[in-house]
């Protein structure tokens, strides 16, 4: 009977201890029944040790690791059944494969050394060739567990690193989130006639979606809501390099001021400003991204607003009477087409109107059927809603928005823009 090489206990394949053969433990308390044994075993290569009693045994077993046991039934000390329980309570040590030798035949007793954990069991007097084919299939499925442990350590390893990748992603998507976040500066501005109201809510960490306002002359402001194509990182990095370009804080790098020396800036028309988005995306970025955008200008001091649609949703007014419009023709996409040309829209507010600039997220919000809100949706929510303004009114239509989806799961990121136009003083 040949033995097969097994490495030592505890190690993992980058460890340079040698290998070693099988060991097997003989514990019986006839020194001849042992002799019996042992011999033949040694002759096949295997590395046996003898223990006279259950206390031995254990002991030997985990001083030496022993693979597997051949153990008489009736020892003193420990019994057979009693040993082999002793080292299944031992936790996490290394499998031993346990071999009981009875003369019983009784269903009772071998129950019991099952009970025990006993794997197999040999008949007294031993046959030599029933016992070299009991150990090598013991060997055998040794080696199995041995590799099947191999292997569910390599797993846990693999677990283990991409769980901590897994964990690194997540933080800096939190950051990532953060980040975004801090660009809206400013979710609600009180202008003297009018006021700005933001809500920014992505569906991921990051999303694809921006909206904003920015003082573009003494009784003019721009409002903007883009939705960059896709979602997710690519998206989210695409609407931070847009942010820049309606900047407040440097008008030189606003898109929508054309510098004219001196410390002057023109302001241009809504239909100039996304043309010229257009040709950043098409000409300068050269991203596969495109993006909607509607991009608006309203005029504090005559509540004139005049604005722009690029493929993004209809621009809604609703009146102070509750009466609600929706504005536009569509238009091109952003990105898409070099030296596409727009459209401007007039709409003239009278105190209590309100405007409302919103990404898709809003009427392509699906119920549990799958039927979108639509614009008749919205204007529902409008006219249930009429009685609330400002941060207020954009917080109630995503809990309403989430009543009707049937959950706050949206599979889109959701942003919106609020301009309500009171009419007085320009502050």
């Amino acid at each position: 009977m040949n033995s097969p090489a097994r490495g030592a206990r505890g190690t993992d394949d980058s460890d340079t201890t040698p290998l070693r053969g099988p060991r097997i433990l003989v514990a019986d308390d006839s020194r001849a029944q042992r002799m019996l044994l042992a011999a033949p075993l040694r002759r096949s290569g295997f590395e046996v040790f003898e223990a006279e009693d259950g206390a031995q045994a254990l002991a030997l077993v985990i001083e030496h690791g022993i693979d597997l046991v051949l153990s008489d039934w009736m020892m003193p000390g420990l019994t057979g059944p009693e040993l082999c329980r002793a080292l299944r309570q031992r936790g996490d040590a290394d499998y031993v494969y346990f071999i009981l030798l009875t003369s019983k035949n009784e269903r009772a007793e071998i129950a019991e050394g099952f009970e025990n954990g006993a794997d197999d069991f040999l008949a007294k007097p031993v046959n030599g060739e029933e016992l070299r084919a009991r150990i090598k299939a013991g060997f055998r499925l040794l080696d199995m567990q041995h590799q099947l442990s191999e292997k569910n350590r390599l797993i846990g390893e693999t677990l283990a690193e991409k769980q901590r990748l897994y964990d690194l992603i997540e933080s800096d998507l939190r950051e990532a989130r953060k980040l975004q976040q801090a660009l809206l500066r400013e979710r609600f501005r009180d202008f003297g006639p009018a006021q700005v109201s933001l809500l920014l809510r992505s569906s991921g960490h990051v999303g694809g979606d921006l909206v904003g306002h920015f003082r573009a002359g003494p009784t003019q402001i721009g409002l903007y809501s883009i939705d960059v194509s896709g979602h997710g990182i690519s998206s989210a990095l695409m609407t931070a390099r847009l942010a820049g370009h309606f900047s407040t804080a440097s008008p030189e790098h606003n898109i929508a001021l054309r510098h004219e020396g001196g410390g002057r800036f023109r302001v241009l028309p809504p239909e100039d400003v996304v043309a010229r988005f257009n040709d950043l995306l098409t000409t300068v970025i050269q991203s596969d991204l495109y993006c909607t955008i509607a991009y608006a200008l309203a005029d504090l001091a005559t509540g004139v607003v005049e604005l722009t649609q690029a493929g993004h949703p209809h621009p809604v007014v609703q009146r102070a009477d509750g009466t609600v419009e929706f504005h536009g023709q569509g238009g091109l996409p952003v990105g898409l087409i070099d030296g596409a040309t727009y459209d401007r829209v007039r709409i003239e507010l009278g105190p209590g109107d309100r405007l409302l600039l919103a990404s898709d997220g809003l009427t392509e919000c699906p119920d549990p059927a799958g039927t979108l809100l639509a614009e008749e949706g919205l204007a529902e929510l409008l006219v249930r809603n009429r009685g609330v303004g400002g941060p207020a009114l954009l917080e109630a239509l995503n809990w309403d928005l989430s009543r009707y989806h049937g959950g706050d799961s949206f599979p889109d990121d959701l942003s919106m823009v609020l301009y309500e136009f009171a009419g007085g003083a320009v502050i």
